[in-house]
């Protein structure tokens, strides 16, 4: 039901969606989203991101995200591709897309899915700045985005 992949290739996006709902004719709809790496976060000067994850556990943990969104809403499937390794401002990192029959099924679950990824999936970033390298610390506002699901079972 879903493509799940981590890898350090470049995906492409318009690939992966006409792969997903190639000769289907019950999607009615298909949400997706890319991330990318930036030129500025905590600093203004990055330079490039250096992602890293814990290889079997980020799988499992990925494949128990999109089991929970298949079991909230009436999805018909669905991709997610993320990356490892150095990148540079403009790389595509992530990209969740999800096939449902209808398009709130398909917008909800898809941000349900990035949500979920920002805050239970074992990935880690390490920025490089001109001024040097760390590690990029979470967010209390991506706590906050996964928290709402919880108190919201649509």
């Amino acid at each position: 039901m879903f493509k799940i992949q981590v890898c350090a290739e470049r995906f492409d996006t318009g690939k992966e969606l006409d792969a997903l709902s190639q000769q289907r004719t019950d999607i009615g709809a298909l949400a997706s989203f890319v991330g990318y790496v930036r030129d500025f976060n905590e600093r203004p000067d990055v330079t490039a991101l250096t992602l890293e994850h814990y290889p079997g556990m980020t799988e499992q943990q990925l494949q128990a995200i999109t089991e929970t969104a298949a079991e909230r809403w009436p999805l018909l499937g669905g991709t997610i591709i993320h990356r490892i390794g150095r990148m540079e401002p403009g790389d595509p990192i992530v990209l969740v897309a999800v096939a449902s029959a209808h398009r709130q099924a398909a917008f909800d679950a898809c941000n349900f899915i990035m949500d979920y990824l920002k805050t239970r999936a074992p990935f880690w970033k390490k920025e490089h700045t001109l001024s040097g390298d760390y590690w990029v610390s979470s967010r209390p506002s991506d706590s906050q985005a996964a928290q709402r699901w919880d108190n919201n079972n649509d």
